[in-house]
């Protein structure tokens, strides 16, 4: 089961001689606690194993004659993949695949100047612009634009919120001791004259970082992870 927050608090206590809050208040080394859990989430990230995914299906449209999604929520931060909401026999727009370029791509350029086209058997590029989550919702732009209206499934990566005491740890992977760690770490800084982290603790807290991040992949073991040869789908099966 997930650990409060309150209980890594009253961990990080125990090590900064401090059980009862005077010099630390719960609210200071809660501020604390989240810059660590955001630290954590980003290395996490970076794992592509899918620990911060949003599947939406609900929001995300592409209008008609529009250049840019609609409905793009708030806390998106990297886009793992789009998608036509209904797929399969009752896909309304059969074959339309949506794929990565970067705006100034000469295909996205290509694309740019079709103007719109019927949303069948179509490839449309898409680009992130702004900065996105947290700051905001990014700028999703796309080409060519499209005759009518698609619905939309939306994959992203999440930012994930502040967390307050009542809440529990979100960070997977055994990460308590991270975090306790970082809040010992960034919390003995209010004791230094030159207000920097307490460097032994960081060592530890990179420590286990580290050792974290190394048992979060690969997520599934049912087959051997193997790198695939070039056209191996067309190799013959000598079976």
């Amino acid at each position: 089961m997930a650990t409060l927050l309150s209980a890594l608090i009253t961990d990080a206590r125990k090590h900064l001689n401090e059980t009862a809050a005077a010099y630390w208040s719960d609210a200071e080394l809660t501020a604390i606690a989240n810059k660590g859990m955001k630290d954590l989430w980003r290395q996490i990230n970076d794992l592509y194993e899918n620990y911060f995914v949003t599947v939406d299906d609900t929001n995300v449209t592409l209008a008609a004659s529009t250049a840019t999604l609609t409905g793009v929520p708030t806390d998106v931060f990297r886009v793992v993949t789009i998608e036509p909401r209904i797929v399969g026999s009752t896909n309304p727009n059969p074959g339309v695949i949506f794929k990565p370029r970067s705006y100034t791509h000469p295909d996205f350029q290509k694309a740019r100047a079709m103007g719109d086209v019927t949303p069948t058997g179509t490839v449309i590029f898409y680009d992130l612009m702004n900065p996105g989550a947290p700051v905001g919702a990014p700028s999703i732009r796309v080409a060519p634009t499209i005759s009518s209206a698609i619905n939309l499934r939306l994959v992203y990566n999440q930012v994930i919120p502040d967390v307050t005491t009542a809440q529990s740890n979100p960070i997977p992977g055994e990460s308590d001791n991270a975090i306790v760690a970082w809040i010992v770490a960034y919390a003995r800084a209010k004791e230094r004259d030159d207000r920097a982290p307490d460097a032994e603790w960081l060592a530890i807290y990179a420590t286990e970082k580290t050792n974290l991040t190394s048992q979060l992949t690969p997520r599934s073991i049912q087959e051997p992870q193997v790198v695939e040869g070039m056209f191996e789908d067309q190799w013959p099966d000598w079976g």
